[in-house]
């Protein structure tokens, strides 16, 4: 079914909502706080990569507190056990059987906190529940209800007691993210609002689990032309031809580019994904995925310069090239 125009309208006072209450908390960093946003409407899950104290916990905590759902919060320490997260069948004396207690995994909005100082066994217990949005313990399979995201935090440059994210688990992210240090303005007004008590604790829901239900089915039913689709796969086939990158955008990433472009569409009342929206999504979306050859990385290229080569090299769609 087609979104009409008085869709797109409700989708934005929702999403304005939404945003505009967790930038009460998180000042100046209205671009992070809306590409979390769209995470979530487009079924994704964020990994938030940056240094101490810029407000990654923070802003993975005011999304869940602006939609009334559940939120589960994970400290993942070395110590940390699979079914820690997933939940453990316990024995019940008075029924005489065991009993399912479901772990943190199962919340809508689950935040994952300094997920590389956990071992790997414990962050492969992620993986079924990121991709399939379902938890296997003990041969039973249990689904995770919608709105459903992971919420990773990581700090960049602290190596010691920490498990780098392999591939195959930074893949299952449709975005990383990077909050950054706030302007010098953003930071004195941070100052007196924050002085003597964060705004955090006036935040309330400013929509309902089934809202953000019926904003993921408006998005995807964003139209995408079989042009741009193309575009999506040149885009992603000129990263694994790049002389620079020994791995490429994979499938999952084109699939997750598609979806994040329909709900970016959608934020800008459009009822079509533009080419714009596909370019404005490329880095947060592939960054995290591609990787340098070691020649590259010696003469200095970066992820972010090979994905801005990428989409200026790659022909958009409804422009003549010359030749």
């Amino acid at each position: 079914m087609a979104v009409n125009a008085e869709d797109l309208q409700w989708f934005s006072k929702r999403f304005d909502a939404i945003t505009d209450n967790i930038e009460r908390v998180i000042q100046g960093k209205r671009d992070a706080i809306e590409l979390m946003t769209i995470c979530l409407l487009s079924s994704g899950h964020a990994l938030v990569e940056d240094v101490p104290g810029v407000g990654k916990t923070l802003l993975a905590k005011s999304l869940a507190r602006s939609i009334d759902c559940s939120f589960q919060r994970v400290q993942f320490t070395p110590d940390l056990l699979p079914s820690d997260v997933t939940g453990v069948s316990v024995w019940d004396r008075d029924a005489s059987s065991f009993v399912f207690r479901p772990g943190p995994i199962f919340a809508n909005v689950v935040l994952g906190d300094e997920i590389n100082r956990a071992s790997p066994k414990t962050q492969a217990a992620l993986l079924e529940a990121m991709e399939e949005g379902q938890v296997t313990v003990d041969a039973v399979t249990r689904p995770l209800g919608p709105p459903f995201i992971v919420i990773a935090t990581q700090n960049p440059i602290e190596h010691e007691g920490t498990y780098p994210l392999p591939e195959a688990q930074l893949d299952r992210f449709m975005m990383r993210l990077a909050v950054g240090y706030p302007s010098r303005d953003k930071e004195l007004e941070m100052l007196d609002t924050h002085g003597i008590q964060s705004t955090f604790t006036d935040l309330e829901p400013v929509v309902h689990a089934d809202d953000i239900i019926q904003m993921t089915d408006i998005a995807r039913r964003i139209h995408v032309a079989d042009v741009i689709k193309t575009y999506l796969v040149e885009l992603a086939d000129a990263t694994r031809n790049d002389p620079d990158l020994l791995l490429g955008a994979s499938p999952r990433a084109t699939l997750y580019l598609q979806r994040a472009s329909r709900t970016h569409a959608a934020v800008h009342g459009r009822d079509y994904v533009a080419p714009d929206d596909v370019k404005a999504l490329l880095t947060p979306v592939l960054n995290h995925r591609l990787i340098l050859r070691p020649e590259a990385q010696m003469r200095g290229v970066t992820v972010d310069a090979v994905i801005e080569g990428v989409g200026q090299g790659v022909p958009v769609p409804g422009t003549r090239t010359n030749g």
